[in-house]
Formats: C-alpha cells, sequence, structure tokens
C-alpha cells in the first residue's frame, strides 16, 4: 500500500499557485474527463489556445472572476507510488489566517515565488508561519522560469536566498528543495525539462513522491481527548461504558495503565473496541473506544493519557497566537479557548511578545495584536486543562480562541514559546 503525504501550498498573488497544482492535478491523470472539458471549453471562451490549468483549481466564482484563491481548498490525488492531500491555501496577505489552517496538519510544504521578483516579502512571511506550525519540510518552487529565459544565475540567486532564509528559521540542511518550473509549460513539474540542463535536482513531483514522510507519532506519549461516552445500556451490554474519541498520539493497549485528566483519576485499560471489534492495539489516528477498569467520573472534554509523561494541567497558559481577526486583541480581553473537546473561558492577561516575521525578531509587551500578526500571550483559564507543550505534541498542544459572542474563531493557538525554536535546528 502506497505511503499518505499530506502538503500544503503557498505563495503570493500571480505567483501561478493555481496554475501549478492544476498542472499536478493534470500530470497526475487525477483529472475526469468532463472537468478536462470544461475547463478547455473555458479557456477558450476566454481566447486562450491551451488549457488555462488554474481553472481545475480556483473553483469559486469569485476566484474565477478575480483570478485568485480565496479559500482554502483540499484537493486529493495519487500516484503509483504515494497519495497526497494538498491543502492548496490563499496568497492575499489578508487570507494569511487561510494558510494557517491549510498547513497545520501538512508534512511538507510548497512555497512559489515568480522568477522575475524572486523571494519576497510574503514569501518571507509564510516561511516564517510555516516554521512556527513546524511543518517538516519546505520546497520552493521558483515558477515562471521560462519568463527568465531559464537562466542558471538568476534561479541561483533566488535558491541562495532562501536557504538562507530558511536555514535562519531553523531548517536544517536537507529538508529544503529548490525547483526550477514552469507550471504554464510543465517544466519540471512531473518531467525533466530539456529548457534547464543545467539543474539535476528531482522534478516537484518525483519529490513528493519519494521524500521520506514521518512517521505518525506512535512512540509519543498516547493521548486520547474523549470525544463522547458510550452508555448502550442493552441487555447485552448492560454496564458497558466506554470513552469514544481519535488517538492523538502513541499507543495504546489493553493492560496499560493510564491517568484522567485534568482530575488525576488512575486505571488501566480493560479493552480497546472498534466498529471492526476489539484491538490488540491501537495507534495515533486510529478511532477507538477504551473500556477501563474502574468506573470513573469521566466526560467529554477529558482526556485519557499515559501515566509516563502526562501532560501538563493548567489553568494559566503561555502559548503563541496567529490572530486571525480583525478587531485588535489587547490585554483583559475576555475569550473562549477550545482545547481538544473542552471550551473554557479565559482572559488575556498579557501580550507578551508580537514576532515581526521579516526581521525574524520580537517586540516586547506589543499593546495589541492585529489582524495576521503572530504574538505570545499569558491567558488566564477559569478551569485547568491538560495541555502539551506543541513542539512536543501539536495535537494537544494547539487550541483555538473564539468569541463568546457569536462563535467566531479569532485565533489559533500553540502552546509554549514557538519563537524560541526559530534559528535552531529541528530534532
Amino acid at each position: 500500500m502506497s505511503s499518505l503525504l499530506r502538503l500544503a501550498t503557498a505563495g503570493s498573488v500571480d505567483d501561478g499557485k493555481s496554475t501549478l497544482v492544476g498542472r499536478l492535478l493534470y500530470d497526475t491523470k487525477s483529472v475526469l474527463a468532463d472537468q478536462l472539458d470544461a475547463v478547455q471549453r473555458a479557456s477558450v471562451d476566454r481566447g486562450l489556445s491551451t488549457p488555462d490549468l488554474s481553472l481545475l483549481v480556483d473553483g469559486l466564482r469569485s476566484e474565477r472572476e478575480q483570478g485568485i484563491t480565496i479559500d482554502v481548498a483540499y484537493r486529493y490525488f495519487a500516484t503509483p507510488r504515494r497519495s497526497f492531500v494538498l491543502a492548496d491555501t490563499p496568497g492575499h496577505v489578508q487570507y494569511t489566517r487561510n494558510t494557517v489552517t491549510g498547513a497545520s496538519t501538512a508534512q511538507l510544504a510548497v512555497l512559489l515565488v515568480d522568477a522575475r521578483n524572486g523571494v519576497v516579502e510574503q514569501t518571507r512571511r509564510h516561511a516564517a508561519v510555516l516554521a512556527l506550525l513546524g511543518v517538516p519540510r519546505l520546497v520552493l518552487a521558483v515558477n515562471k522560469i521560462d519568463l527568465l529565459d531559464y537562466d542558471e544565475a538568476g534561479f541561483a540567486v533566488i535558491a541562495k536566498e532562501f536557504a538562507a532564509h530558511a536555514a535562519s528559521l531553523g531548517y536544517p540542511e536537507g529538508t529544503v528543495l529548490t525547483v526550477p518550473v514552469s507550471a504554464l509549460h510543465g517544466d519540471n513539474v512531473a518531467t525533466h525539462s530539456a529548457n534547464t540542463p543545467w539543474y539535476s535536482g528531482p522534478t516537484l513531483l518525483d519529490h513528493l513522491e519519494t521524500v521520506p514522510v514521518a512517521p505518525d507519532p506512535h512512540d509519543a506519549p498516547f493521548r486520547l481527548p474523549v470525544q463522547y461516552v458510550i452508555r448502550p445500556r442493552t441487555a447485552e451490554y448492560p454496564d458497558y461504558r466506554g470513552y469514544a474519541g481519535q488517538i492523538s498520539s502513541g499507543t495504546v493497549r489493553p493492560g496499560d495503565e493510564v491517568v484522567v485528566l485534568p482530575q488525576g483519576s488512575r486505571s488501566t485499560v480493560e479493552r480497546v473496541d472498534t466498529h471492526g471489534g476489539p484491538l490488540a492495539e491501537a495507534g495515533a489516528g486510529g478511532s477507538v473506544t477504551v473500556v477501563l477498569a474502574d468506573d470513573l467520573d469521566i466526560s467529554r472534554g477529558d482526556l485519557i493519557a499515559g501515566v509516563a509523561n502526562r501532560p501538563t494541567v493548567t489553568d494559566e497558559l503561555g502559548a503563541v497566537l496567529c490572530w486571525l481577526s480583525g478587531t485588535p486583541l489587547r490585554p483583559g480581553a475576555r475569550l473562549l479557548v477550545k482545547h481538544g473537546a473542552r471550551t473554557v473561558q479565559a482572559i488575556v492577561e498579557e501580550l507578551t511578545s508580537r514576532f515581526d516575521e521579516q526581521s525574524l525578531s520580537t517586540v516586547e509587551s506589543p499593546d495589541t495584536l492585529e489582524l495576521n500578526e503572530i504574538g505570545g500571550v499569558r491567558l488566564r483559564l477559569a478551569e485547568e486543562i491538560p495541555v502539551d507543550d506543541y513542539a512536543r505534541s501539536p495535537r494537544t498542544g494547539a487550541f483555538l480562541v473564539i468569541e463568546p459572542k457569536d462563535g467566531d474563531t479569532l485565533a489559533a493557538g500553540m502552546v509554549g514559546d514557538r519563537f524560541s525554536a526559530l534559528g535552531e535546528p529541528a530534532a
């Protein structure tokens, strides 16, 4: 069975990201005949002699009319070597929030730049966001290389500049690849181009098919956020009590000692049930129902964890927020924090810093966090919750900040000081 790679794309407006994604879908034969026919008709209507592959991606009417990507769209395609889930994210500065959403689960990100413009402010912004989110690998696709007359020297300047920027963000050697491509003509997307004899690296698709995929965190500490308590109360199962959810990290087996947080009750796993029957072992990503040996008071929002390396139970969070709202964040704001299946009231005690993604420096004690800004905060919670540092366990180290009045999402949060990780080699 082929492996799965989750990737995200990002880039500035008009760098050709939609065309590149369309080219990938087209070259991997992931486009239905009627879809291609519709694109060809639309391209003819626009007076184009060749299909506009970006139309395979920009599906919203407003996106097509403006020629930009607005929302995150997930594309699924496969080759004989690997399956892919691609999060196509917008390029406009005001949609940086969508980049955070699309890249939050990515194992690799493809950043596009226009070969004529090179690395620009939005490129550096996206790279910083990807580093903060812990995306382990980057590809810089230097697109429209044909408009640079396939110039090796111009490509080398861009590659060198981006390599230095990525290194300053903490990306070690071997985790960043730069590829010269023309999404319009297909150069070095799925096949090597005769126009770039000076480039000896892999095509974009070759790299996506062969790049090592980090294994699921089965060897990490066990974490199961409880989504639902199952009590069938039938004649067959009169005393059954199971705790259902998706395993965030680690593995669980019957006989394992666990602790239920935040209350701290301990027990032993008696069964690991699924729709298809009980399992001898279940790992990260698996949806299971855990039955414990003891009758404990457990409800939705609690966390079942391994006894060793348990999460921290706290009512105060030091965290980094990617602020996604047009209303600035100020100290004293009252918010909701959604962590797993638990939502608690919170107050912003302090804005500790604001990150400048261009200079890779922080401004201490800012007055506000504005739309698309990233900063450190200290939150006081109305209840204790069990959390991990984001660097240790992204799934249990991430949370959302919500507006209490209308339920709008205001920010994506990461527990811990992510800024300290920038500039340091990844483990």
